[in-house]
């Protein structure tokens, strides 16, 4: 089942996404004002089954795409968490004992289909292609064998990045990681029982047609099920909480020249299994 966030007629809602359009669950008495309330509430599951013998409420043409969880508590970010990647920071190819993670505000990522927005402050601005792990339940310090039980679903990010911004700091990358409108995700949730197999999923960025990143997570340095529970240890997981898990090589500063975003250019991430995400680059 995919599940995503919308506007429509003005009015903010979400839904189950078909073939055929949107069916609006937040539109149905008793729901939940956002998905991720819904999510806590009633599960995957529950929402699936309140989908059963429902029609269409909207065609696509009617709606606007927004973030499919519109308020999450957190979204946590992986850095470096590919082999390759991994590679191309450390010469000596080290692979490191625990993860790298920063946070990211909600009002930096815009949904699918919405522009990205290149600051005024920097033209160095970047695309990472990421698979987004959406939190089901709540819970903490969760055993890795039971990590995967606490996954809603996956979605798209494209964790937009100013790269100068990202040097301000001697230990952080928060600020060139913040920046309003800097990156996207969505288009929709595609729940945990779509999914056979976490370590097999391709993750693919291409601009303005062009493959630029491609990569499974086979070759993670830390698996979904080890995020979800080093992250636990820390600090309690909601329903709703966002985990993007990092980016394969291939951002355009790791060209020479680099290849940065342009107003005009089209990012697209794409996740097997989930779909495409895909967003026009503006100048503020």
């Amino acid at each position: 089942m995919k599940l995503a966030s919308f506007l429509s007629a003005g009015r903010s809602s979400y839904g189950a996404v078909t073939d055929n359009g949107v069916i609006d669950l937040g539109a149905m008495a008793d729901m939940p004002k956002s998905l991720r309330q819904a999510i806590a509430e009633f599960g995957t599951k529950g929402l699936h089954k309140a989908c059963d013998n429902k029609s269409v409420d909207h065609d696509f043409s009617d709606i606007s795409w927004v973030a499919p969880i519109t308020d999450p508590q957190k979204i946590i970010c992986i850095g470096i968490n590919y082999i390759n990647r991994n590679e191309e920071y450390l010469a000596d190819s080290t692979q490191p004992s625990y993860p790298s993670v920063f946070m990211r505000t909600p009002a930096s990522l815009v949904g699918h289909r919405q522009p990205i927005v290149r600051p005024l402050d920097s033209e160095q601005f970047d695309y990472e292609g990421e698979i987004g792990i959406v939190i089901g339940a709540t819970g903490r310090r969760i055993p890795q064998a039971q990590a995967e039980d606490y996954i809603a679903g996956l979605t798209c990010v494209q964790e937009g990045s100013v790269r100068d911004w990202m040097r301000h700091g001697k230990f952080n990358v928060t600020q060139g990681k913040n920046f309003d409108k800097s990156g996207a995700i969505g288009p929709w949730i595609v729940t945990a029982e779509e999914f056979d197999n976490y370590e097999q999923l391709t993750v693919i960025t291409r601009v303005n047609g062009q493959q630029r990143q491609h990569d499974t997570t086979a070759n993670l340095l830390f698996s979904f099920r080890y995020l979800i529970s080093y992250l636990s240890t820390f600090m309690t997981l909601y329903p709703g909480d966002i985990i993007s898990t990092g980016t394969p090589t291939g951002a355009g500063a790791r060209f020479d020249p680099p290849k940065y975003l342009l107003p005009g250019d089209t990012v697209e991430v794409e996740v097997g299994g989930v779909g495409i995400l895909a967003n026009s680059v503006v100048d503020e």
